[in-house]
């Protein structure tokens, strides 16, 4: 049974009315997920959007000689593959499960419907769009004025968030990916923020000592 409440929290399905979400929820379905399994690739045809019930889903792209780089990391509330619902186009990048998730899925021709019959809903989707617009400017300008230090910095404030202590939710290959830059190179940032008393770490546990100096370190 799909979450109506989830559904409704989704910043662009959240002015739909109730009716329109119980539409929504008709042709929607539930869909499990191990970790490492792929919902799509790169350049796939399309003809469902998803919405994270639990779980993480990494959002990257790879390189001509296999490299990956980690664009989004898509949790509880999150949705993604809404691309090719506006242009028709095959899918941008690759989704896949970090660990065991669970997603639901809405087929196209149900938004479809509901958009055409409510077009100032599209409103709506162009301020998300937009948003994610400014996330790409300001991922962009950290890959032109922050080092690799910095930007493994900033990454791990951004997956601590308000915590003092977290879990690292990637491998140590997927953080490298979310930085976009080699493992070893982020590996050495790390220890140097060990080395300096900023962090604390043991296996994939983490504790900020020093989020002053951390946060002065990824601008």
């Amino acid at each position: 049974m799909v979450e109506i409440d989830l559904l409704a929290s989704v910043e662009m399905l959240a002015k739909l009315t109730s009716d329109e979400l119980d539409q929504l929820s008709v042709s929607a379905e539930q869909r499990k997920l191990r970790r490492g399994d792929t919902l799509f690739v790169e350049g796939d045809i399309s003809s469902e959007l998803f919405v994270v019930v639990s779980g993480r889903i990494a959002i990257a792209k790879r390189s001509g000689d296999g490299r990956e780089s980690v664009i989004a990391l898509m949790e509880r509330g999150d949705l993604f593959g809404e691309m090719p619902l506006f242009d028709s186009q095959g899918r941008s990048a690759q989704a896949r499960a970090l660990e065991p998730s669970q997603v639901v899925t809405i087929p196209y021709t149900a938004l479809r419907e509901v958009y055409e019959s409510r077009p100032d809903l599209l409103w709506g989707v162009t301020e998300m769009l937009t948003q994610r617009l400014r996330v790409l400017d300001e991922a962009l300008a950290d890959s032109m004025f922050l080092d690799v230090t910095g930007r493994t910095a900033k990454r791990l404030l951004e997956l601590a968030g308000d915590a003092e202590e977290f879990s690292l939710p990637v491998t140590q290959e997927e953080l490298a990916g979310m930085v976009g830059a080699s493992r070893e190179r982020v590996n050495k940032a790390i220890a140097s923020f060990i080395r300096l008393g900023w962090i604390e770490q043991q296996e994939r546990r983490y504790r900020i000592v020093d989020r002053e100096q951390l946060e002065r370190r990824a601008i």
